[in-house]
């Protein structure tokens, strides 16, 4: 029996061996090709799902930040096409950017499926991330809901990149709950520099700050760097309401401590990892017809989870 049982192990062991030298010769390459900046922090996060998704499977994962240069993803995409990619997974930069480029990879027998900002007029082969539309909804009924604006009000929206996808869809679905309410707002450009942001939120703030009833931070950038911004104008925690994007250290801090009322965790690192697993099914030939739609808002009772995710203490 003992030597019966240490024939099997060692039969497994080979079959584990050879399977483990199949993956080996069977590695591919795929592409995360991102709009969003080195600089923003959420991408830090987006970056580690893609890592570690490599690291998990033994696949190359060649990725790619365009900083809201739509030429240089589109030319970026093309490339990985060229390149002979298995798969891509790609972020939208603009509505309609993408249209003819994703016809030209799927024309290429390339799966290519889209992650964090969605376009429903682009042939991708599937969605991973949160619905923007959404989201901006939620932002706004989460004003309304809890008296932070009211008809007539006034709702500043500092944005990264003005035009972008993600702006364009949030506003969007803001614009359904603040229009019938007879509530105003205004889009402002912060841009992707930190620092720059914070100068130009400043500077908006102490022009107009009598008339902001409430915030709603459009990126995680200017959702991130609203309490350096309240504590450079004078603002108190919580004397004007903001949400916004959750998605880095700083927010889910502002959260804690009063400047933020609620942050959208949009799970970053699932949402790369994710649309990486799926890119892999269909190259193997598993078809997918489903999208898959992350997201979460959280207030400062469970702020420190998040927090915590992103390697807070």
């Amino acid at each position: 029996m003992l030597r019966r049982h240490f024939l099997a192990m060692t039969t497994t062991a080979s079959i584990l061996a050879l399977s483990a030298g199949a993956v080996l010769a069977e590695s591919k390459t795929f592409y995360w090709i991102s709009h969003g900046g080195p600089a923003d922090p959420v991408w830090t996060y987006f970056l580690q799902g893609a890592n570690q998704w490599a690291a998990d499977t033994g696949h190359t994962v060649n990725t790619s930040f365009h900083s809201g240069d739509v030429a240089s993803q589109q030319e970026a995409l093309r490339s990985a096409v060229a390149a002979g990619a298995d798969a891509i997974v790609t972020t939208n930069p603009d509505p309609g950017s993408l249209i003819q480029v994703v016809d030209e990879i799927r024309a290429a027998g390339i799966p290519v499926v889209n992650f964090n900002t969605p376009d429903d007029e682009v042939n991708f082969n599937a969605y991973v991330g949160n619905d923007l539309f959404i989201v901006g909804q939620r932002w706004a009924q989460y004003m309304v809901d809890n008296g932070h604006v009211s008809e007539g009000g006034f709702v500043w929206l500092p944005v990264e990149v003005p035009g972008a996808t993600y702006q364009v869809e949030e506003t969007r679905g803001i614009a359904t709950v603040f229009e019938p309410l007879g509530i105003t707002w205004e889009v402002t450009d912060a841009t992707l520099d930190q620092a720059e942001a914070i100068s130009r939120m400043s500077d908006y703030l102490l022009t107009n700050r009598d008339r902001i009833d409430a915030i709603i931070g459009l990126g995680d950038l200017v959702t991130g760097s609203i309490q350096r911004v309240f504590d450079q104008v004078g603002v108190a925690p919580g004397e004007i309401p903001v949400v916004g994007w959750g998605n880095s250290l700083d927010t889910t801090q502002a959260v804690m401590d009063g400047y933020v009322n609620a942050g959208m965790w949009q799970d970053p690192q699932a949402q790369s990892y994710v649309a990486l697993s799926l890119a892999m099914m269909i190259n193997a030939g598993i078809p997918v017809g489903f999208d898959v739609i992350t997201g979460a808002l959280y207030e400062a009772d469970t702020a420190a989870t998040y927090h915590e995710i992103m390697g807070g203490n």
